[in-house]
């Protein structure tokens, strides 16, 4: 084990204890995350002391399915207690703030969900309670666990070998249809109080994570657009209800200026019949491109057009070989990996840089730089597509 870089009021010898908040998909996933870190990486020793939610009997029976010791509903509580080194939050985004601020300032390290927040204004205020944390050991993370996927990540090592050459444009869409009936009830996504905003902040943010991640850039100019194809949905409590309101978007569209100068579109969806969960990037450079889709996510299309031009073609990187990133843990080569695996590594990565004492990434800069470009994106929207310089 090595030596912190600064000494952390939050890293026991004992096992560090864990807390998640919320268990319904988010909470699932990564407490199926937790379940299973330690079987295949190394990495400290940790136990799943508590899942909290609000309702006393559901997160009982979630925690005790998901393997957690003990449940409650009180999170102000949890974050208290001594034996509660780690919080991990899956809370809807309009809880983010509160509980990771109250967290952070508890001494807890911290990983979020994202997006950051449901506004600019409280990302901020995170980011600077997780940079004061930071000074006394204590670490945070926002989980943008498609930087988890060994395809995107090998593409990232591809890009900064230079095997792109100068890249010049990306393509970005992430395509969902899970609204695409407008029968589909409301929930709390729907509503801009709880969700703040729709596709935009729900899957733009992954997709537009993905291009900085990729590039390792930022973002100088937006234009945008967001569109509400079905503003009217039945209410949760059914037909006697009648009709609510949809306060947020159904899909996105966004042009993105970098300071390296290659310019991304991205693009989002969550009425496009027939996606199911499909993030498809497409990475153009002078030298070669690659493909992406993560409903095939071991796969990663590869053109080197530095060959003669007889040879070139897109060819298939299986990516489950052991030198590729994080899968020399897992299964023989040919026997692929899932989604739920990228919540393992994002763990993995998690607890490896709380027992180093260094700066998980992508840190609530990170996060900050994401949703400075989401709110760019609105602002652009509302001015019909003026352009809008990005700050960081």
């Amino acid at each position: 084990m090595s030596t912190p870089a600064h000494p952390s009021e939050s890293t026991p010898s004992r096992p560090l204890g864990v807390a998640a908040i919320g268990y319904a998909f988010m909470g699932k996933a990564h407490s199926n995350a937790w379940r299973n870190v330690a079987s295949f990486f190394d990495v400290p020793a940790f136990e799943q002391k508590v899942l909290v939610g609000r309702d006393a009997g559901a997160v009982a029976e979630a925690a005790a399915a998901y393997g957690w010791a003990e449940s409650a509903t009180d999170w102000r509580t949890v974050i208290e207690r001594d034996d509660i080194d780690i919080v991990d939050i899956c809370a809807p985004g309009w809880m983010h703030a509160e509980i990771a601020i109250a967290a952070l300032e508890a001494g807890k390290h911290v990983l979020v969900e994202k997006p950051l927040a449901n506004t600019l204004a409280e990302a901020e205020l995170m980011t600077a309670a997780a940079a004061k944390a930071r000074a006394r050991g204590v670490q945070s993370m926002i989980g943008f666990n498609y930087r988890r996927v060994p395809a995107l990540a090998l593409a990232r090592e591809l890009i900064a070998e230079g095997r792109l050459g100068t890249v010049r444009h990306v393509r970005a869409a992430y395509l969902q249809d899970w609204l695409a009936d407008a029968q589909a009830p409301m929930t709390w996504r729907l509503r801009k109080e709880t969700a703040g905003s729709g596709a935009l902040g729900d899957i733009a943010s992954h997709a537009i994570d993905q291009v900085l991640f990729l590039l390792g850039d930022q973002v100088s100019e937006v234009s945008g657009r967001l569109h509400t194809f079905v503003d009217r949905r039945p209410g949760t409590s059914g037909p006697a209800g009648g009709l609510e309101e949809v306060t947020v978007d159904d899909a996105a569209w966004a042009t993105l200026s970098l300071t390296s100068g290659a310019v991304a579109s991205v693009e989002v969806s969550r009425v496009a019949t027939g996606r199911k969960n499909s993030l498809q990037i497409e990475v153009y450079g002078e030298k070669g491109s690659l493909l992406f889709d993560l409903e095939n996510l071991n796969e990663l299309g590869f053109l080197d057009a530095t060959l003669p031009v007889r040879e070139q073609g897109f060819r298939r990187i299986l990516v489950n070989e052991p030198e590729h990133p994080y899968l020399e843990a897992w299964w023989p080569q040919g026997h692929i990996i899932g989604w739920e695996h990228t919540f393992t590594h994002q763990v993995r990565d998690f607890l490896l840089a709380v027992r180093d004492g260094t700066q998980p990434s992508p840190s609530f800069e990170e996060g900050l730089n994401v949703q400075y470009v989401l709110d760019a994106v609105e602002e652009s929207a509302a001015n019909k597509s003026t352009l809008t310089v990005v700050r960081h």
